[in-house]
């Protein structure tokens, strides 16, 4: 079970809906809704969202191609988000257009900026540090080149 796709998505997507649900439950009984705590604790949330992915990214493209990754990343980075945007907001006691469409647009924007930037910093670490698949493929390459002699052709 653990090593199907869906699988995969599925538990980044609770993983980065858990992120969400632990800031609003933190806002929401420790500092009784504070504009300032609330803040904060967005920043917080969005800084760890971008780890998690960016460390995930990092893992995963070193072992597999981004063809094989990328999907799975930004299917659970999308499932994280809808469960963040539709069912967070009722954690806090709110609905998900209590304060109105523009702030239910801008933390779409938020939540996907984040992602990406995550995403995308973890995969330039690999490929700058030389770690990332296709790097391997192409040092495993030129290792195989010249370990083997020139074959000598006889006329």
């Amino acid at each position: 079970m653990r090593e199907q796709r869906w699988f995969r998505i599925t538990v980044l997507a609770v993983a980065l809906f858990a992120i969400n649900a632990v800031a609003r439950l933190v806002v929401r009984f420790g500092f009784d809704g504070s504009d300032t705590a609330q803040s904060r604790a967005t920043i917080v949330m969005f800084v760890l969202i971008s780890l998690v992915l960016g460390t995930l990214t990092f893992i995963r493209a070193q072992r597999v191609r981004p063809s094989d990754w990328l999907p799975d990343i930004g299917f659970g980075a999308l499932g994280g988000m809808l469960l963040t945007v539709l069912v967070g907001p009722f954690i806090s006691g709110n609905g998900p257009f209590a304060n109105g469409a523009g702030d239910f647009f801008a933390q779409i924007w938020l939540y996907a900026g984040c992602s990406i930037a995550g995403t995308l910093l973890g995969y330039w670490v690999a490929v700058l540090l030389g770690r990332d698949y296709r790097s391997k493929s192409l040092k495993a390459f030129t290792e195989r080149r010249h370990t083997h002699p020139r074959r000598v052709v006889g006329r």
